[in-house]
């Protein structure tokens, strides 16, 4: 019910306002296991692609984002469900399994999920090196992966701005990539890097970032 209010009330108005260039929805295939792999510019770069694809897609989110009190923790709850979030714990040694096991039920399910193989926001507008996480889910799942190229989102919101200003946002979303050609080594460390480094150029050819082989690290953090 609540996917359905976002995707037929809210998503009309958002596009009529924002006005989205998007370009390639008919490569999503509309049913079956779908990953959508994009890469990462701004926070407001989920919204975006679950308003634009023409179905609905899940992502995962923080749990606390689902526990709050009160009105306005009940709204946020039920405001990132009809957007397609997926709660998971985070911040412990099993979050990224956890990660993984939530996507895969999605995708299990013959849904779709999106993912950032990049980890976290670029905050210096390159694209960087994947972490394998997608080529993991690729391979474990056989779901297919359309790869995602945004450009223009960390315009929408600058810092300090609450309410997302009009900016010149592009969604392009490439053709499908099937990975069955890797049947049964899904084990392999070398293919899912081979699997994930074929998903990141796609990705490049769509956003035309800069590239750089190496994981972002974000301030105060030490690379992945």
């Amino acid at each position: 019910m609540l996917q359905a209010l976002v995707r037929f009330a809210l998503a009309p108005l958002a596009r009529t306002i924002y006005r989205p260039t998007v370009i390639g929805a008919e490569n999503i295939p509309l049913t079956g296991p779908v990953i959508f792999a994009a890469n990462h510019r701004a926070a407001l770069d989920t919204g975006v692609i679950a308003l634009t694809a023409p179905r609905p897609v899940s992502f995962l989110g923080k749990a606390e984002y689902f526990t709050g009190t009160g009105l306005k923790g009940r709204a946020m709850a039920a405001f990132l469900t009809g957007l397609g979030y997926v709660p998971v714990e985070r911040g412990n040694a099993q979050a990224g399994l956890a990660a993984l096991e939530a996507a895969r039920k999605v995708l299990d399910a013959g849904g779709a999920f999106g993912i950032y193989p990049e980890g976290t926001r670029s905050l210096d507008g390159r694209l960087h090196r994947g972490h394998t996480g997608v080529g993991a889910l690729a391979l474990a799942t056989g779901a297919l992966v359309v790869p995602v190229g945004i450009t223009g989102t960390e315009g929408l919101q600058p810092r300090g701005e609450r309410i997302p200003r009009r900016a010149r946002v592009t969604v392009r979303f490439g053709e499908p990539m099937d990975f069955a050609r890797y049947d049964g080594m899904d084990a392999s460390p070398a293919i899912r890097r081979a699997v994930t480094d074929e998903i990141m150029y796609t990705i490049l050819t769509l956003s035309n970032q800069e590239y750089v082989d190496k994981y972002h690290k974000r301030p105060n953090q030490d690379a992945a």
